[in-house]
């Protein structure tokens, strides 16, 4: 069994990297059968979010994974390398429980990649890409996670991203009370933003989806409207809070398209958040007067805060970690043994059965049980012991001590 992690996050490559190895929900079954299937990886789960697309694989060749991720999304493999990591077998392990505790998260101790990755299981598991190796370890890396959040207080002023998201639009608006704020999409990141973003009362909340009855879902728990997306060129400039993350692969709010809405509003300022990866507003917008655009990166920041006491508890849980990381591979180690064990238990039975059937045979010609038996036992002693005593007699002076201890350790010689 090789286990290795694959993969690039926020730490190790920027946004515009990100987003072009990023993966849908809606892609990630045919993809990892694709992965299983056609090249060298007997089993695989990927976890992909707007900090971090990570390939979770036991293969010979990590390699293999790399290509296929460039490959899949039609790059170059070297213009994505300088950006990846490469995890084998005990890194993999820690890498996997720091990432489902939140250790590795843009925010520390944030706890929704907990639930992201739960979701990644399951969809590897439909997909039949997951096996004893993977199996055990997500099983291993959740009672983990399960434990550092009992344990510690790693999520304790915590600042999410939809926190961040109305904290910055305070600090250009100052009360929401009189802004109008639209969203964009209908699915988890949404739902916190608008939650957040709920408590503040402002003058209107819209959800514009792709589908005007699930915009309507959510729109209706905070007493808001919805429109469809495909209305977004003529009504973009009535909001003065846009907030969007969605599965597009493309930008849904384009360059022209915020020209207008600003046109439109005469200069009055627009506060954007653009949390989705890839990026659902082009860049470009930035860069127009009366536009703040901020993105998962820029929100990096802002989540920091609260950080100095979650550092204590992250010491906590990174002790926590350690340990579990060695009782992991404790067990991997016990699964490597399995095939000589199951060799060594083979052949055991293998003389015994000659053996038995020999005795068997004398017993039927009327020999002294007796005779049988002493003979069955002496047989059966020298065939087991033959092995090991003739590696001890012909084996080099050089590793002799050695071998001879290892001996006396399986034999419980010295007890």
């Amino acid at each position: 069994m090789h286990l290795f992690t694959v993969g690039v996050n926020h730490t190790t490559a920027p946004l515009s990297i990100r987003e072009h190895v990023a993966f849908q929900n809606e892609q990630l079954g045919q993809a990892l059968r694709d992965l299983t299937q056609h090249h060298k990886v007997q089993e695989a789960a990927i976890l992909s979010t707007c900090n971090r697309t990570e390939l979770y694989c036991n293969t010979e060749d990590p390699q293999v994974a790399l290509e296929w991720l460039a490959q899949y999304h039609h790059l170059n493999p070297q213009n994505i390398q300088p950006y990846t990591y490469m995890y084998p077998q005990k890194d993999a392990v820690k890498h996997a429980f720091r990432v489902a505790s939140g250790l590795d998260s843009m925010v520390l101790g944030e706890p929704q990649i907990l639930g992201q990755m739960k979701q990644a299981v399951r969809i590897a598991e439909h997909a039949g890409t997951l096996g004893t190796l993977l199996h055990k370890l997500f099983q291993r890396t959740f009672a983990v996670a399960k434990e550092v959040r009992t344990s510690t207080d790693i999520g304790a002023s915590s600042l999410s991203m939809a926190a961040a998201s109305v904290k910055l639009a305070q600090k250009i608006f100052g009360n929401l009370s009189h802004q109008k704020i639209l969203f964009i999409g209908a699915g988890e990141m949404i739902e916190l933003c608008a939650e957040h973003f709920a408590v503040q009362k402002p003058a209107s909340m819209t959800v514009a989806n792709r589908t005007l009855e699930r915009g309507a879902e959510l729109a209706a728990r905070f007493g808001g409207n919805a429109m469809l997306l495909a209305d977004l060129p003529e009504r973009l400039a009535e909001f003065d809070i846009v907030v969007t993350s969605t599965a597009s692969q493309l930008p849904i709010v384009g360059l022209g398209m915020v020209e207008r809405a600003i046109k439109s509003r005469k200069h009055k300022p627009m506060f954007m958040v653009d949390l989705a990866v890839p990026r659902d507003i082009e860049p470009e917008a930035a860069e127009l007067d009366d536009v703040f655009l901020y993105t998962v990166d820029d929100l990096a920041q802002v989540v920091q805060e609260g950080l100095g006491n979650r550092q204590e508890a992250a010491a906590e849980a990174e002790a926590i970690i350690t340990l579990r990381v060695e009782n992991f591979m404790h067990w991997l180690k016990n699964r490597d043994a399995v095939p000589t064990i199951r060799a060594l238990r083979d052949q055991a039975e293998k003389l015994r059965r000659n053996e038995l059937e020999k005795a068997q045979k004398l017993l039927a010609k009327g020999e002294d049980p007796a005779a049988v038996l002493e003979a069955l036992s002496n047989a059966l002693t020298n065939k087991l012991l033959h092995g090991p005593s003739h590696a001890l007699n012909n084996h080099g002076a050089q590793d002799h001590e050695q071998l001879d201890a290892l001996m006396r350790q399986l034999y419980q010689l010295d007890q």
